[in-house]
C-alpha cells in the first residue's frame, strides 16, 4: 500500500475519512467497501501522523495541571497532598523551580504521572 507523501494528500485523505464516517456505523459489516476503505485510510493517516506529527510527552507542568483538573485539586489541596507550601507548588506550576527528588517522587506516585515526565527525560 502507498504511503501519504504530502500535507495536501494528508488533508485529502482526512476529508475522505470525514465523508466515510458519515456512512460507516458500528453496525456496518466489516466486509462493506466503505468500512474497508475507512480502515485502510485510517491506517495511512496514523502512519503519516506518527512520522510527521508525533505526539510528544507533556511537560511536568502540563501533566500536573491535567491531573489537578482531573482530580478537582486546587494549589492549596495539592500542596497538602505533597506536603509542601502553596508557594512552592506555585513555583512548580509556573516552571520557576523544579521539585527536589523526594517531591518529584511524590508527584509521580500521588498524581500518577510517569516518572520520565517528572524527571524530564
Amino acid at each position: 500500500m502507498r504511503n501519504i507523501q504530502s500535507k495536501k494528500e494528508y488533508q485529502a485523505v482526512c476529508d475522505r475519512i470525514e465523508e466515510l464516517l458519515a456512512v460507516v456505523t458500528n453496525e456496518t459489516p466489516s466486509n462493506d467497501n466503505n468500512f474497508i476503505e475507512l480502515d485502510l485510510l485510517s491506517d495511512m493517516v496514523a502512519d503519516y501522523e506518527e512520522q510527521h506529527e508525533p505526539i510528544e510527552l507533556p511537560t511536568l507542568v502540563e501533566a500536573m495541571k491535567l491531573r489537578m483538573y482531573e482530580r478537582g485539586l486546587n494549589q492549596k489541596r495539592l500542596s497538602e497532598l505533597l506536603g509542601v507550601s502553596t508557594s512552592r507548588v506555585s513555583e512548580y506550576l509556573t516552571g520557576k523551580s523544579e521539585p527536589p527528588l523526594k517531591t518529584a517522587r511524590d508527584i509521580s506516585r500521588k498524581l500518577d504521572i510517569d516518572p520520565t515526565i517528572v524527571l524530564g527525560v
